[in-house]
């Protein structure tokens, strides 16, 4: 039988809607919105980025290179700390250099004609739900206070960087606005930019466009010396492909039906475990559905916990059946990690006409030269 792989497999026409959407927003609002390598770093398919003008925000110094040598333009960064011997690296990629403290930007800042410098503030507000996500708990690492900053920009620091959505709406992006224009009042008459982080998931079906749009012009109105930039990642590869499994094995325990499949959630869906979330599958009922075939989902690594559960089929599961995972392309593809040797999926690119294109198959070696 022919051997099969587990693949992410991105759906090209799908990536070019959401690609034309965003820089239609951009473009409509006079906004610059940038790609978050964090969420999406798939370098093979830069060049469809590059039609349509897209720089990157980068949070490390090989995701910067990656923006600078892949988009063709220099970064935007956000780091949480800078190493002094990175220092020089991170001023030749990027343009944009945001500082998360005061310390760093008094141990690092020296006047650049070619790197604008910003500071985060924590506005002291975010919409998310899930700890793990949510960057405006009480002692949060990230930005600095409207008491810290205080009423001035330091010296040569240009602009403002603000992270606190995650899959967010047109409608909490207003409110932060209203919050920072009501607490960074002064700093923001200063500054010459504004960075609104990501989060923005303006390619789901049921995100407002025409608010958004609106909600960003009349901001810029308001502060008419104000470049806006956004820089959210899951929107760029929101729902535009899927992660192909296979069925190796079926297990029953204590009443308990397991597929065992060739892909692992800790290794290749690491958010499923961590969030929590149940991925959508296609073809199966999302919830379990009494007297059809119902199933746990096991992954092929020994952790305990790699497994999540419970999906219906319309028919019983056989050894060999394919399952796929839908929207498995942000984040997933950046995460995926090889903690007990699994191998990573096949990445390959599916054409408008149907035609697949492999990008990477990964092996041995792929594993061993991480230790080399």
């Amino acid at each position: 039988s022919m051997e099969v792989y587990p693949r992410y497999v991105v759906e090209e026409p799908l990536l070019r809607r959401n690609l034309s959407l965003i820089r239609r927003v951009a473009d409509e609002a006079g906004v610059e919105i940038i790609v978050a390598f964090k969420a999406f770093a798939l370098w093979k398919l830069f060049p469809i980025f590059r039609e349509y003008g897209f720089g990157s925000t980068a949070s490390s110094p090989w995701e910067a290179r990656l923006g600078y040598e892949g988009l063709e333009r220099k970064a935007h960064a956000f780091s949480p700390a800078y190493r002094a011997q990175d220092w020089a690296e991170w001023t030749r990629c990027c343009s944009h250099i945001t500082f998360n403290s005061l310390s760093q930007y008094r141990a690092l800042y020296s006047p650049s004609s070619s790197v604008s410098y910003g500071v985060r503030i924590n506005p002291g507000y975010s919409p998310v739900e899930t700890d793990l996500y949510n960057p405006a708990l009480p002692g949060s690492r990230f930005g600095l206070s409207p008491e810290e900053l205080g009423l001035h920009l330091p010296e040569g620091i240009e602009g403002l960087h603000v992270h606190v959505l995650c899959e967010g709406n047109s409608f909490q992006l207003e409110k932060l606005l209203s919050i920072i224009e009501q607490r960074f009042a002064s700093p923001l008459s200063e500054a010459r930019w504004l960075n609104l982080g990501g989060g923005h998931l303006m390619t789901h079906k049921e995100y407002n466009v025409p608010h958004l749009i609106a909600v960003l012009k009349a901001f810029r109105q308001r502060h008419p010396h104000l470049q806006l930039i956004l820089e959210p990642g899951s929107a760029f590869a929101w729902q535009t492909g899927y992660l192909e499994s296979h069925v190796i094995d079926i297990v029953e325990h204590d009443g308990i039906k397991t597929a065992i499949l060739d892909v692992s959630f800790t290794c290749h869906m690491p958010d499923c475990l961590e969030m929590p979330y149940k991925p959508v599958i296609r073809g199966a009922h999302h919830d379990p559905v009494e007297g059809l075939p119902t199933y746990r989902l096991g992954g092929n690594s020994c952790l305990s916990g790699d497994f999540l559960g419970d999906w219906s089929f319309d028919k019983p599961l056989e050894v060999g059946d394919t399952l796929i995972f839908e929207d498995m392309i942000h984040y997933t593809t950046v995460k995926t990690h090889m903690f007990n040797g699994v191998a990573h999926p096949d990445l390959v690119l599916q054409k408008a006409n149907g035609e697949e294109v492999l990008l990477r198959r990964f092996d041995y070696q792929d594993y061993k030269e991480r230790m080399d």
